[in-house]
C-alpha cells in the first residue's frame, strides 16, 4: 500500500477482470444435501519469501455451499510441515468452535464432531495421539488444544487427497481446470448454469 509496484497493479487489474467476468456467480444452497458443518484446511509449502511465514486457508461448508472462509498468514514462522499445518488445523477448529456456537444459537445443534479435512496425514496423527510428543517438542504449545478438542469429539480431523482439498483455491496459484473445479466444490456457479 505504501509503495506499489507495477506487479502490484497488474494483479489488481487481474482481480478486477475475474470480479467483471463472474459478476453472475454466487454461492448456490442445494435443499435436501448434508446439513452438517464441514471444514477444509491447507497451509501452503513455501510461504511468504520475505519473511518464510506460511499461509494458511480455511473453509466451512455447510448443505452444498461455502458459509465461511478465510486466507491468512500464519503469525509465526514454522520449522516443518507438519508443524505448519497443525499451526492451520488449530486455527481452523476455533473457527469451527466459534461456526458450532453461532449455529446453536441459530438453532442448529450438531450432535457429532465437525470434520475438518486436512491433507497432512502428520497432523492428523498429531492431533489424535499425544504420545507423538517427542516428535514434536517444536510446535508451540498453544496449538495443542487442539487434541483437546478432537480428544472432546467436538472436531475430528479426517484425511482428504490434495486434489480434493478445497481450502487450496485460497493459498496457492491453481491451473484453470483446478481452480474451476475447487470453486465448483464450494458450491460457487453461474446463474445461467441455475436455470
Amino acid at each position: 500500500m505504501e509503495a506499489p509496484t507495477i506487479l502490484h497493479f497488474q494483479a489488481a487489474k487481474r482481480v478486477l477482470r475475474y470480479l467483471k467476468g463472474t459478476t453472475d456467480f454466487g454461492v448456490l444452497y442445494k435443499r435436501g444435501k448434508s446439513r452438517g458443518l464441514v471444514g477444509y484446511n491447507v497451509s501452503d509449502f513455501v510461504g511468504d519469501f520475505d519473511d518464510r511465514k506460511r499461509t494458511s486457508g480455511q473453509v466451512f461448508m455447510l448443505s452444498s455451499g461455502a458459509i465461511s472462509w478465510s486466507s491468512k498468514k500464519q503469525q509465526v514462522v514454522t520449522l516443518s510441515t507438519t508443524e505448519a499445518e497443525f499451526t492451520a488445523a488449530a486455527s481452523c477448529a476455533c473457527q469451527a468452535v466459534w461456526l458450532r456456537r453461532l449455529l446453536e444459537e441459530l438453532g442448529y445443534v450438531q450432535q457429532s464432531p465437525t470434520l475438518i479435512h486436512c491433507d497432512n496425514i502428520s497432523t492428523i496423527k498429531l492431533s489424535r495421539n499425544p504420545m507423538l510428543h517427542g516428535r514434536s517438542t517444536h510446535i508451540d504449545i498453544r496449538f495443542h488444544f487442539l487434541r483437546d478438542l478432537t480428544k472432546e469429539g467436538v472436531v475430528e480431523l479426517i484425511h482428504c487427497q490434495s486434489q480434493n482439498q478445497i481450502a487450496d483455491i485460497l493459498t496457492k496459484p491453481l491451473k484453470l481446470k483446478t481452480f474451476e473445479k475447487l470453486r465448483g466444490l464450494l458450491g460457487v456457479c453461474s446463474s445461467y448454469d441455475v436455470n
